[in-house]
């Protein structure tokens, strides 16, 4: 069913109800992961975007999406196939690209880091970042996703109370990881590259943006989707 989106809608519902919206949003560097909590004209305000045109460019990019989308939608889909994607498509692209950034993210400080101090904060950033992720994917796929899945099998309250127990700590380390991406993007300007970049600085800046989109989606999906359904079905409130 076809809806229309107002300045009161949750940005994280919206992208919940409309993935496609994480287009618009990262265009507008509107943060929909960890600040997906906040009311849309609330993100607007604090960006200084025009509500009505913003929503008239959503709601198109709605309908059309609407008229020609058919995937799956994760609000309804079962848990062991919602991990399984999160797993597959998420982590796994994280365990393949931590490791390719960290060679080029050293190697461009190595280069590049006389003329360019700022190179240095980013190697410790992306560092604390790759090993703060790297423990918690293990974590989740060790202790948190198993409890989930063998709930969805079981119907055990006591399993899913468990899961339940441990999400107030991973949506602590999501905030965490999301400061850190910030603070990637604040200390290189946008990942603006300095005039003549060669070609590994080039390549490491879009590897970057592409890594924060990635976890844009990622963390989307658990605590926006994934997070509140488990708590809500464990009998709590949801505090993300």
């Amino acid at each position: 069913m076809e809806r229309i989106f107002t300045g009161s809608d949750v940005v994280g519902e919206i992208v919940a109800a409309y993935p496609g919206a994480t287009n618009l949003f990262a265009q507008y560097k509107i943060d929909f992961c960890c600040g997906g909590n906040r009311s849309l004209s609330s993100a607007l305000q604090q960006k200084k975007i025009d509500e009505a045109s913003f929503l008239t460019a959503l709601n198109a990019a709605y309908q059309n999406a609407h008229r020609e989308d058919h995937g799956t939608d994760w609000r309804v889909a079962p848990y062991p196939e919602l991990i399984d994607h999160i797993v597959t498509k998420h982590h796994g692209y994280l365990l393949t690209e931590l490791p390719l950034l960290s060679e080029f993210v050293t190697k461009v400080m190595r280069v590049h880091g006389p003329e360019h101090p700022e190179l240095a904060r980013l190697h410790h950033l992306f560092h604390q970042f790759k090993m703060e992720l790297e423990t918690h994917m293990m974590e989740e796929e060790q202790l948190v996703f198993p409890k989930i899945i063998e709930y969805a099998e079981s119907g055990s309250q006591d399993v899913l109370k468990k899961a339940a127990d441990m999400i107030e700590k991973l949506e602590a380390e999501h905030r965490a990881a999301g400061e850190l991406l910030r603070e990637m993007r604040e200390v290189t300007q946008d990942y603006q590259l300095p005039p003549g970049a060669c070609r590994t600085y080039t390549v490491t800046f879009q590897k970057l943006a592409e890594l924060e989109a990635d976890m844009f989606q990622h963390v989307h999906l658990e605590n926006n989707i994934m997070f509140p359904r488990v708590i809500q079905e464990a009998g709590g409130t949801c505090g993300c």
